[in-house]
């Protein structure tokens, strides 16, 4: 479901593009978990390989589907972040912003914030969510500062919605 060439990330199912920063690594294969068909790993792209250590936070841009009805009560994007919020605070990350709405072209998605000191660096993530064709669509962005997550999802675009069918 989707498919990464020439720098682009190409998902017609949902939707979108993901525009990589150059020289980034694709690492979706490797961090695959499973095969939980109601668990889709779409993109997992970093700054660099996780064996090459530097002194700045690891950016990365990770995009995740799961299934609506994995979830009791999951009405709405918003009722999402509960989990997210769960696994953020337990990778040690604070909510800087609860989820509220936020627009990406003409797509309307919620948004939360997050971070956490690693060292004498602050780690920060945002994820976006959107419920599409009964998944939760989540795209989660970790940079060093909140511009760098700004222009991570600036590269993120989203087709206009085609009706479901032609006259």
């Amino acid at each position: 479901m989707g498919a990464l060439a020439d720098g682009i990330y190409r998902n017609a199912f949902f939707g979108f593009t993901y525009k990589l920063p150059y020289g980034w690594v694709d690492r979706t294969a490797d961090m695959r978990e499973g095969d939980d068909p109601g668990k889709l790993l779409l993109l997992a792209v970093f700054e660099r390989p996780p064996e090459a250590t530097g002194s700045t936070i690891n950016s990365a841009a990770v995009i995740a589907a799961e299934k609506v009805s994995s979830f009791s009560g999951l009405k709405t994007a918003s009722d999402y972040f509960g989990p997210i919020t769960e696994l953020a605070t337990a990778k040690g990350f604070s909510v800087l912003n609860e989820p509220h709405d936020f627009v990406v072209g003409t797509k309307r998605l919620v948004r939360g914030d997050f971070s956490k000191q690693r060292a004498s660096l602050t780690m920060y993530q945002t994820s976006l969510v959107t419920l599409e064709k009964g998944y939760a669509l989540s795209f989660t962005f970790i940079g060093g500062s909140q511009d760098e997550i700004e222009e991570l999802i600036e590269k993120l675009t989203f087709s206009p919605s085609k009706p479901a069918h032609s006259p």
